[in-house]
């Protein structure tokens, strides 16, 4: 992957109803130059929506969209900091951001810049969607996950006791900046929490993914070697199927491969575990439920478990027993009826749906998930 004149390193449309760019680019001064052009007209004023850590960030691109600001129209920004991770998406943070909208006085013709993880995004994103029924806003993800899939596609969402995102909506944003630079700081967990999501995208769509991982685990999770030709194709894998399916009617329903098994996990470990984490123990669930229904050869399935043992993830979960797990899994947002409906793979790259399997199958995939021996839930 090689950068062009500018110093970008891509820019990958998505062609939705509301198109807009993803830019990879690497510097917080080229990140800032692509916020702005993400934004168009420029607004009176910015709400910037970041989690705790990232203040420093913060300053900086603050710093330079006001200052560039005065050659092209000026620009406010007013900060709010919002709760870390998971405690940002509740329905108390969002009254906090929705307040600080009002302080601001954010109007139809401002923006919101979210500056964080995944939370923030889905939070950011769920602000500037019912504040005053709609506002645009760019995120600009700073963990790994973000990258690849919580930033793009303009799901928006926050928590409830019921579950995970139930309440949301679609908004897309105005564009996408994602500075490789940050890479650079995060802590290797975050890598590789990271990479689920990425390794996913292979599953479902873009098999070189998973060649290129399985040639070299270690460059796969190197800010300086193979993760930015992964973040790449994993973005322009959600862009095709965002750009043909926006609101989830029927092919972007394969983005949530390991997602129902994964969310119905984080939600039994009350979000304490990171959210790659969960969805690559649910790829191996939905694996194997593949499995059990016929679906999946036990190759595939062992492929499932060791490329994602191979960066370091989890492929297995002891920590609820199968029927209060069943019981989350019922709530899922993507379930038509009482049925409890999967994505599962027929083969490596060709994902279908699975819905109301039965009981024996779903008791095989979970006893094969179980750990064993010296085996312990991260």
């Amino acid at each position: 992957m090689s950068r062009d004149s500018h110093g970008d390193w891509g820019r990958i449309r998505v062609a939705s109803a509301n198109p807009y760019d993803v830019t990879i680019c690497r510097s917080v001064e080229r990140s800032a130059q692509a916020i702005r052009t993400a934004l168009g007209e420029v607004p009176s004023t910015v709400l910037i929506l970041h989690q705790p850590a990232l203040r420093d960030r913060v300053t900086q691109l603050r710093g330079l969209l006001e200052g560039e600001g005065q050659s092209a129209g000026t620009v406010r920004t007013v900060l709010h900091e919002l709760p870390d991770a998971e405690e940002g998406k509740t329905l108390h943070a969002a009254g906090k951001a929705w307040a600080a909208c009002a302080e601001a006085g954010l109007t139809r013709a401002d923006a919101i810049l979210s500056v964080g993880g995944g939370a923030a995004t889905d939070v950011a994103g769920f602000i500037a969607a019912t504040w005053m029924r709609g506002i645009r806003v760019v995120h600009y993800p700073t963990t790994l996950l973000a990258m690849v899939d919580a930033a793009v596609g303009g799901k928006t969402g926050i928590n409830t006791e019921a579950g995970k995102n139930l309440v949301g909506s679609f908004h897309e944003p105005a564009g996408v900046v994602i500075d490789l630079e940050v890479l650079r700081t995060l802590p290797r967990a975050e890598l590789v929490a990271g990479s689920a999501e990425i390794i996913k995208a292979g599953l479902i769509a873009d098999i070189e993914i998973l060649d290129l991982v399985e040639a070299d685990p270690a460059a796969a999770l190197d800010p300086e070697e193979v993760l930015p030709e992964l973040i790449r194709r994993s973005i322009q894998v959600k862009a095709d199927v965002v750009g043909q399916d926006l609101k989830e009617s029927h092919l972007r329903e394969i983005l949530n491969y390991g997602h129902t098994y994964g969310h119905a996990v984080e939600h039994q470990e009350n979000y304490r575990w990171r959210h790659g984490h969960a969805v690559a123990v649910g790829m191996v669930f939905e694996a194997e439920l593949a499995h059990a229904a016929g679906l999946l050869s036990r190759p595939e399935v062992q492929r499932h478990r060791s490329i994602l043992a191979s960066v370091g993830l989890p492929t297995t979960y002891g920590g609820a027993d199968l029927g209060t797990l069943i019981d989350v899994m019922g709530r899922d947002k993507k379930n038509r009826g009482s049925d409890i409906r999967f994505v599962v793979l027929e083969s490596i790259g060709r994902p279908t749906r699975l819905a109301g399997p039965d009981r024996a199958a779903l008791e095989a995939a979970y006893a094969a998930t179980q750990p064993r021996g010296s085996e312990v839930n991260d």
